[in-house]
């Protein structure tokens, strides 16, 4: 999920009286003896058969009611919304159990493992960063839990400079940023625990390798950023919160600090903040010449933003308020002396360059310099002394370069399908970095001159297959309202085509974010193994620029169901499989697409996996961020929206009796993005609902992670494992 530059509401809270405690404890019991008593065969025994129905373990139901403008809603799993209490936690090991013993039983499971600790093992290497003569990157030589940061000083060889693997040993403590001051001297790096949201920044002297003093706790939804002369840098951050709350408490009135080098974080002076807008979140950047402090405003999940601006070089200047009114997105690209500009789809639902000159604000001043395209724009970057601007053209990467009169100088060549990312550098700086990948593409790392447009291969993954065994393909089909959605298809090009193959549909549709081509080891193995691994561009989404996003959030938000139920038709129509071998997968903002269209149509898919999904909709609002999604969804609170939301909340859309599909939960204890608590009740209200001898309603709940980012390899590698062990085994995949 988006935060919020893109994933005191009064909640009725459940009985806690002492009965209602007694009947929570008992079940819990009860639960933790069902689990401990189930039967098993030995793992991968012959007569395992992937769609038995299971036993549960007994979760308690509580008579807990809201009333939702005249309409009362049951939430009888709203104990399982505290993380930390005894009960959820004896809950989330009987789970846990139940799940593990089925996974184990899969004749495949092992032999999947094996694949891909094979093809994990390679060397990956992020976008380089250069300042001055001195580059940093990431590193990861293959089964390292969490990459390295690396330094290359002019053409001497890597040095490892930071190694977030020597701080635990279960690697859950990930290097979530890094920010290298302007002379490169200093490093300041941002720690996340347990895939947690939290940022915790600290400073590293790049010469020495000497971790300084200084730290900064409370950081969320925003990077740092140096002041000119390195004395210190910028940052967000909220209040400490309240003990208990750290990962569940609602996060509102977002300020800007500036620390100073060698002081305590309680000194640190109060830059801006709105008491009077506690939904807005900032993020600082100062410009390249360090002339100008640069806030960009948001408001909850909506692409739209303000953007203000500070004179460094008055000691006393006020904070200017530039672009306002969320009219519109503006991305700040860099800036000439007084002239600004921005990428933005103010007057371009595919967004143009504009400038602006601070000298004369008024809108009626501002001049266009890159006009719109019939494609979208997805970034630009200030390099060289020119433009260096990404886009999707039917969801596939394109990159080119323009002079600061907007004129194209030249495309830069992309080695095929893919999605293209990069070109961070300094106005002055005329060499950047870009990395390409694709779905059978390994990530490359490319350095590009952007004034000779000469290009090289700096950084080369080598992963044991042969990518031509493989083909992807692009097809488009109609929703059901008729609108086009364009849809890749990923197979090896030796697959029998003349009979169903088993299939795992993925889609996410939501929050302005496009979903391009990338390298996957866990996609790649499951089309390594034979399967079809489909990707439907679904509205919601940034593919296609404003009007594509418009058209699958609030009241519109079913459009992305039926488009994601259309793409399984045409699939099934297609002969590429059949309701018996398909599979859907989506996460977070996805997770709640599976949720919703197995509810709608469970009749359509064999297998469903919701990854982290945001499963309550009348209740997201009330948790951690959940509240920045309002723009996207709606909120219970308003009583038209209350209805929309309600007809496709996937917990409130569970009927009992009904055959769903074979499902796999996927959630995280230290979610704090969305709260474990959306899994936890969907998986309880599914086991109940799931008709007798129906296929199994299992969850996989991993302690000690979050959302995703972060996750150290060996986790990742476990819960691809059992994701594709459960997929092979529903849908049939030998």
């Amino acid at each position: 999920m988006r935060w919020g530059s893109r994933e005191s509401m009064c909640a009725n809270r459940p009985r806690s009286n002492k009965l209602a405690g007694q009947i929570l404890r008992r079940s819990v019991c009860i639960a933790v003896l069902v689990a401990c008593g189930l039967t098993s065969t030995a793992p991968g025994q012959i007569g395992f058969d992937p769609l038995a129905s299971v036993q549960y373990p007994e979760t308690t139901r509580l008579p807990v009611t809201d009333d939702y403008h005249g309409t009362t809603v049951a939430d009888p799993y709203r104990w399982l919304e505290d993380p930390d209490s005894a009960e959820t936690m004896a809950w989330v090991e009987a789970e846990n159990r139940v799940t593990n013993r089925y996974l184990e039983q899969i004749p495949q499971r092992e032999e999947i493992r094996g694949r891909l600790n094979e093809l994990w093992n390679y060397e990956r290497f992020g976008l380089p960063v250069r300042r001055g003569e001195t580059v940093f990157y990431e590193y990861n030589d293959g089964l390292m839990n969490q990459d390295q940061l690396l330094v290359v000083t002019g053409d001497g060889e890597p040095r490892v400079l930071f190694d977030p693997n020597e701080i635990t040993d279960e690697g859950i403590v990930d290097l979530a940023d890094w920010v290298p001051s302007n002379d490169g001297r200093l490093i300041a790096m941002a720690f996340a625990t347990a895939g947690s949201d939290w940022r915790e920044w600290k400073v590293l002297e790049v010469e020495s390798g000497e971790m300084r003093t200084d730290h900064v706790r409370w950081s969320k939804f925003a990077s740092a950023t140096w002041a000119a002369d390195g004395s210190g840098f910028f940052y967000s951050r909220f209040d400490e919160p309240v003990e208990g709350e750290e990962f569940t408490g609602s996060n509102y009135f977002h300020k800007v600090f500036f620390h100073r080098l060698g002081t305590l974080q309680s000194e640190d002076p109060l830059v801006y903040e709105r008491a009077d807008r506690k939904d807005w979140l900032f993020d600082a950047e100062v410009t390249d010449d360090g002339h100008y402090l640069c806030l960009t405003v948001s408001q909850g999940s909506r692409s739209e933003n303000q953007f203000f601006y500070r004179d460094l070089s008055e000691p006393e200047s006020e904070v200017v308020e530039l672009c306002v009114g969320f009219d519109a997105e503006y991305l700040f690209i860099g800036n000439e002396g007084s002239t600004f500009f921005f990428l933005t789809d103010n007057g371009a639902a595919m967004r143009r360059i504009l400038a602006i000159d601070l000298a004369h604000p008024e809108r009626t001043a501002w001049r266009e310099v890159v006009p719109e395209q019939d494609f979208v724009a997805l970034s630009a970057h200030l390099v060289g002394g020119r433009f260096a601007v990404t886009y999707l053209r039917d969801a596939r990467g394109v990159a080119r370069v323009y002079g600061l009169d907007g004129q194209w100088q030249r495309d830069i060549e992309l080695p095929g399908i893919g999605s293209v990312v990069g070109f961070d550098g300094k106005a002055d700086q005329p060499e950047t970095y870009f990395a390409f990948q694709g779905f059978t593409t390994p990530t490359t790392i490319y350095r590009t001159n952007v004034a000779s447009g000469e290009t090289e291969v700096y950084r080369q993954a080598e992963v044991p297959f042969d990518p031509a065994d493989y083909e992807t393909t692009q097809h488009f089909y109609e929703s059901t309202d008729g609108t086009r959605v364009p849809m890749f298809i990923v197979r090896r090009r030796d697959m029998d085509s003349n009979r169903p193959q088993p299939t795992l549909l993925y889609g996410y549709g939501g929050f302005d974010i496009s979903i391009t081509p990338r390298f996957s080891v866990t996609n790649l193995t499951w089309v390594d193994r034979g399967g079809v691994y489909a990707v439907a561009n679904l509205r919601g989404g940034g593919e296609y620029g404003r009007e594509w996003h418009a058209g699958g959030m609030l009241d519109r938000k079913q459009n992305v169901f039926d488009d994601f139920i259309s793409a399984a038709e045409f699939l099934i129509s297609e002969g590429i499989t059949d309701r018996e071998h398909l599979g859907i997968h989506g996460r977070s903002n996805g997770g709640l697409l599976v949720g919703a269209c197995m509810c709608q149509r469970p009749d359509l898919f064999a297998a469903a996996v919701p990854g982290v999904g945001v499963m309550d909709m009348l209740r997201f609002h009330r948790f951690t961020i959940g509240h920045a999604w309002v723009s996207e969804y709606g909120s219970s609170d308003d009583p038209e929206q209350f209805q929309n939301l309600l007809s496709y909340s996937p917990i409130h859309n569970l009927h009992e009796g009904t055959r769903y599909p074979a499902t796999l939960v996927m959630t995280a204890d230290h979610d704090d993005r969305v709260v474990p608590a959306h899994s936890h009740k969907f998986a309880a209200r599914l086991q109940a609902s799931q008709a007798p001898n129906g296929p199994p309603c299992l969850i996989r709940i991993e302690t000690a992670g979050g959302h995703g980012a972060g996750k150290p390899t060996s986790m990742q590698i476990a819960e691809a494992t059992d994701f594709l062990a459960f997929l092979s085994a529903t849908l049939g995949l030998e």
